[in-house]
């Protein structure tokens, strides 16, 4: 009984800090549609772009924070080996649309941002948190909308880039 009382607590705890047991997507899973209005306002629908290219679809914490813009930079940086391989990239946190629009301008950043005020589609995907700060987790999916690739990392947003072209070099 006392075991029990430890587990309910602890799991409790885990909530609190932000911990799901909701099950994160993996590779070989499909991703879900979703539609979410990107940086310039305008109505953003997965479901438009599936079946045309591949996908690096990432989930950052916040715009303007330190290894956020590292990795977004490191993203435009390397937008062009992206084209190489036909890839969409779409970045997702959830600051609103003019939070988008101002770091995408101020970074130059020339790919897809899209606001998940509500953390819908985050849920959606079941990227985790640690603690309280919302997790950094790249996708990469093929045409037909299958994870061929993932990567969970909170503190090295530049390797999210090299992972990802790593995984589009291999779909070739």
């Amino acid at each position: 009984m006392k075991t029990l009382k430890i587990i309910i607590a602890m799991t409790a705890f885990f909530q609190l800090l932000g911990f799901s047991s909701q099950s994160q997507i993996k590779t070989g899973d499909k991703i879900p549609a979703f539609s979410l209005q990107d940086q310039d306002g305008k109505t953003f629908d997965i479901t438009r772009v599936l079946g045309k290219q591949p996908l690096v679809i990432y989930f950052y914490p916040k715009d303007e924070t330190n290894v956020c813009t590292r990795e977004a930079c490191s993203f435009r940086d390397s937008f062009q080996d992206f084209q190489k391989y036909g890839a969409l990239v779409i970045g997702i946190s959830s600051d609103n649309v003019a939070s988008h629009k101002h770091f995408a301008t101020h970074h130059k950043l020339p790919f897809t941002l899209l606001s998940d005020p509500k953390n819908e589609v985050r849920k959606l995907f079941g990227v985790p948190k640690t603690f309280v700060i919302p997790g950094r987790v790249t996708y990469i999916v093929d045409k037909n909308g299958v994870v061929v690739h993932e990567f969970n990392s909170l503190r090295d947003g530049e390797k999210h880039v090299t992972e990802s072209l790593a995984a589009l070099k291999k779909m070739q």
